[in-house]
This record gives C-alpha cells, sequence and structure tokens, in this order.
C-alpha cells in the first residue's frame, strides 16, 4: 500500500499521547489497537496512530445529548434540596411490621 502525500503530512501520536489525551491508561488503548476498534501502524517495535483516526473514533463515540429521563420516580434533586422531607428512615409502624 502506498503512502500519499498526505499520509507523509499526517501527524501521528504514540500510544503514550493517545493515553494522556483521553486521560487513559495505555493498556487500554493497546487493548483497543489488538482488538481492531483503534487503527494504527507498527514501525518496528513501534505503534502509531493517525491523529485523524483518533479524532474520527472520538467524534464517532461522542454523545452529545443527554440521557434518556429515567422512568424510576422518586425523590428528585430539587425535591431534596428544597429542605422538606422526601422520606422517612424509620419504618411505618402502623403498617404492622416488626
Amino acid at each position: 500500500m502506498a503512502m500519499s502525500n498526505s499520509d507523509y503530512e499526517e501527524s501521528f501520536l504514540t500510544v503514550a499521547e493517545v493515553a494522556e489525551v483521553l486521560r487513559l491508561n495505555q493498556q487500554t488503548v493497546r487493548n483497543w489497537i489488538d482488538a481492531g476498534s483503534l487503527p494504527a501502524v507498527r514501525v518496528g517495535r513501534r505503534v502509531r496512530i493517525k491523529r485523524s483516526d483518533l479524532e474520527r473514533i472520538v467524534e464517532s463515540g461522542y454523545q452529545g445529548s443527554l440521557p434518556p429521563a429515567s422512568t424510576i420516580s422518586g425523590p428528585s434533586a430539587s425535591d431534596f434540596w428544597s429542605g422538606e422531607p422526601v422520606g422517612s428512615l424509620i419504618p411505618d409502624l402502623e403498617r404492622g411490621s416488626g
């Protein structure tokens, strides 16, 4: 596979640099490479990752929207911070528990 001029001009990152950018352990980055989820090129014993490949993968995995609302009902954060009691730690003795 021949490299084009744009490939030569492309910047490459080390495993350590990718791990630092993503705030991950280097072994996690290596695992991604071994699993094929992060493309990389091996140059002898060295591994390099194209910056554009990393950016593409990060963009494709980015979830910019809020997660769906939970279907579990219960006290909300505003209930908690309002200062009003939202529940009791003492079991209701009238229910016959005991």
